[in-house]
């Protein structure tokens, strides 16, 4: 039934970690305007970081990443360099007096464990020279537990780190050798355990379904092993296969992926099998503890999205440094340039390196509002948040209306200007949120028609954009 119901609605639509999507920012949002929203943050709200690590010691096929292979440390000194210069450069614009306090820190690549544990330490101090870190702040880092070294991890503890995310993907040796990720259970065990030993509680682990030679056997013999590591949280992603994009997947052989009816039932075999662990489903793609703070989060209507995906963060302003790093402040979005380079001259030059962002308007931040309510509660009340923007929920009698025709396939159900999802639907949530994208599939007149603050440089979009190759995200696809 959901193979068919996929096929019907085509889930070739954006992720929706942000709202105007990655492929809609412009050049038009550029270091100079990125300077104006910093220095009009408000110092009383609570900043969130990301900080992108841009290499790996060996590439894995299935990576969508914005990463770069190196064997030798001299290329990442260089980098850490002007990631610590560009952190200055940009912490120095915010507003002076006041001393922001942060909330969240998270570490992404790449891999970050490919760092040293001294550098660690420099870009931690670096942001406290700055900045002052809460108590209760989330101090993440994504880890390769193939470089994930006694040294980087007491380092981590001395640094404040009380999260860690590890890349298992799949216990299986036949599916590791065609992505060409060799890590056994023994190791990620054995990493895990020495967290745990450290203080660090928080762990999550990323698994994958859709891979080279994939099978429900392996996959459900790949979940058992990863819940006996009692994992907080996991986070399940489908492989996209893009080799036009990702070169580096043009090692891995079409024939050996499964097809679309074969992952949609890895899809399934993967929910069903974790609720019986006992983990509660976040959203479209995320499982945690029912103790878990997502979990918590997620019952008390305070559960967000971000580009790290689900989270508790609820910071209005995270601020992205490395190349392609995303900052989402209040004013809007904007993207470092990607190109790892061009990103680091600029850096050294002295100026912020945006290459693209987009300014939110009033419409952008309703409809905003719609979807993260959506994606992150499969449920919204329109007239509830419309009333918060001044607005009335008659406006969205067209999407109303798609959604009620698919209510006939039991995937939402609409009361009113009340929308709830089915478990039926959850796979499909993003495409009762495309009923809220007024940008998917109108021209920039139409917008100019329709918005409080028309972008005169949105030209005309394609009406499948997708987001999935921004950092910090890896390539993370639909179940079809």
């Amino acid at each position: 039934m959901q193979l068919a119901l996929y096929e019907k609605y085509d889930l070739r639509l954006p992720r929706y970690t942000s709202y105007p999507t990655a492929p809609h920012f412009h050049a038009g949002v550029n270091g100079s305007v990125f300077e104006g929203w910093l220095g009009d943050l408000d110092p009383e709200q609570p900043l969130s970081l990301y900080l992108h690590v841009p290499y790996c010691e060996e590439m894995c096929w299935f990576c969508g990443c914005n990463t770069k292979i190196t064997k030798h440390y001299k290329p990442i000194i260089n980098y850490v360099d002007a990631l610590l210069t560009e952190i200055k450069s940009t912490l120095g614009k915010l507003p002076a007096g006041r001393r922001f306090g942060v909330s969240h820190i998270h570490f992404g690549g790449g891999s970050p464990t490919i760092l040293k544990a001294d550098d660690l330490r420099k870009i931690m101090n670096t942001i406290r020279e700055w900045l002052e870190i809460r108590p209760d702040a989330e101090i993440a880092i994504e880890m390769d537990p193939r470089t994930a070294t006694d040294e980087f991890m007491d380092a981590m503890i001395e640094c404040g780190f009380n999260r860690a995310s590890i890349g298992i993907q799949d216990f299986n040796s036949d599916v590791q050798r065609s992505v060409n990720r060799i890590q056994s259970f023994e190791l990620v065990r054995d990493v895990i355990a020495k967290l745990r030993d450290r203080g660090i509680r928080g762990i999550n682990v990323d698994l994958m379904y859709g891979l080279p030679n994939q099978t429900l056997k392996t996959l459900r013999e790949t979940v058992d092993q990863t819940v006996s590591l009692c994992p907080d949280r996991l986070s399940v992603f489908g492989y996209a296969h893009v080799p036009w994009m990702k070169k580096h997947q043009q090692l891995i052989p079409t024939e050996t992926l499964p097809n679309t009816q074969e992952r949609w039932a890895q899809y399934e075999e993967i929910q069903t099998r974790l609720a019986k662990h006992g983990y509660a489903a976040i959203g479209l793609d995320h499982f945690a503890h029912q103790a878990d703070s997502m979990a918590i989060a997620l019952k008390d209507g305070k559960l967000h999205r971000n580009f790290q995906g689900y989270t508790t963060d609820r910071a209005d302003a995270l601020i992205g440094f490395g190349p392609s790093a995303i900052s989402s402040l209040p004013q809007g979005y904007a993207q470092n340039d990607p190109a790892l380079a061009r990103w680091q001259r600029a850096v050294e030059d002295g100026k912020c390196a945006i290459e693209k962002g987009i300014e939110l308007s009033a419409e952008d931040k309703l409809r905003r509002a719609i979807i993260n309510e959506l994606m992150c509660n499969l449920a919204v009340n329109l007239d509830d948040i419309c009333a918060e923007h001044n607005t009335s929920a008659d406006r969205f009698a067209p999407g109303l209306d798609r959604i009620r025709a698919m209510s006939s396939d039991n995937i939402a159900n609409v009361n009113g200007s009340h929308i709830e999802l089915t478990e039926l639907g959850r796979p499909l949530v993003r495409a009762v949120c495309a009923a809220f994208d007024y940008i998917l599939t109108r021209s920039t007149a139409d917008i100019h028609k329709q918005s409080e603050s028309p972008h005169p440089k949105r030209g005309r979009l394609a009406p499948f954009s997708c987001d999935h190759c921004v950092s910090p995200s890896r390539v993370r696809d639909h179940p079809g």
